[in-house]
């Protein structure tokens, strides 16, 4: 009988808006990496015929639906965004569920470790204790607005709004066991998604030998 392979571990990438998560999990996954997005699931669970959806109707009315019976997303982040009890409601119907959809498909995954993309992890409520790692994408805060006004087009005070809606840098930075500095030029990213890749390999590789926890690790693009 083969011997029973551990689990993969289970390696969460969050960051703040427009910290460059995405082109980061990309690399990932052309190395090969699984990746599972929170907002991917997300959409999902809100699909035609969702316990999500019904819910979120029920909560919020038909008019939050299109006429084809899918959510209709603006209307309803309009809602979310001026009414805080919305939002608090919004997030008791879904967080539970991206949470539990997260840690079932991380537990179906193979491989040596599987990457969870979770933006919201430190706005979270909610305990993600299964984690074994978080990884943080930071940005300095300067280069983070002038990408944000850059990508949405927007001025200097709806990006500063934007940055101000999420949770903290400092509060992200404190979850963090690995950390990007995602500041630089597309080459370096590649080469330290490429080390963190090789890192992650090493701790998967000795996960059944458990051993002190690695110091966080600052790579800067």
């Amino acid at each position: 009988m083969p011997p029973t392979l551990p689990p993969p571990l289970r390696i969460a990438v969050t960051g703040g808006i427009a910290s460059g998560k995405t082109a980061v999990t990309q690399r990932f996954e052309a190395l090969g990496v699984r990746v599972i997005d929170a907002d991917i699931v997300s959409r999902e669970l809100v699909e035609p015929g969702q316990a999500a959806l019904t819910d979120i109707e029920a909560r919020f009315g038909a008019h939050v639906l299109q006429a084809d019976g899918r959510l209709d997303r603006r209307t309803l982040r309009e809602i979310v965004f001026s009414d805080a009890q919305a939002r608090r409601d919004l997030e008791a119907i879904l967080h539970s569920r991206v949470r539990a959809r997260l840690r079932a498909d991380a537990e179906a995954a193979t491989g040596p470790y599987v990457l969870l993309a979770i933006p919201l992890l430190a706005e979270s409520t909610y305990p993600y204790d299964w984690l074994d790692r978080v990884l943080v994408v930071d940005v300095p805060r300067e280069v983070q607005i002038a990408r944000v006004m850059r990508r949405d087009g927007v001025t200097r005070a709806e990006a500063e709004l934007s940055l101000a809606a999420q949770a903290s840098r400092a509060a992200r930075l404190a979850l963090a066991d690995d950390v990007i500095i995602n500041d630089g030029a597309v080459d370096a990213l590649d080469a330290i998604v490429a080390r963190l890749h090789l890192h992650y390999l090493g701790l998967a590789a000795h996960a059944a030998a458990p051993a002190p926890a690695p110091a966080p690790r600052s790579l800067r693009s």
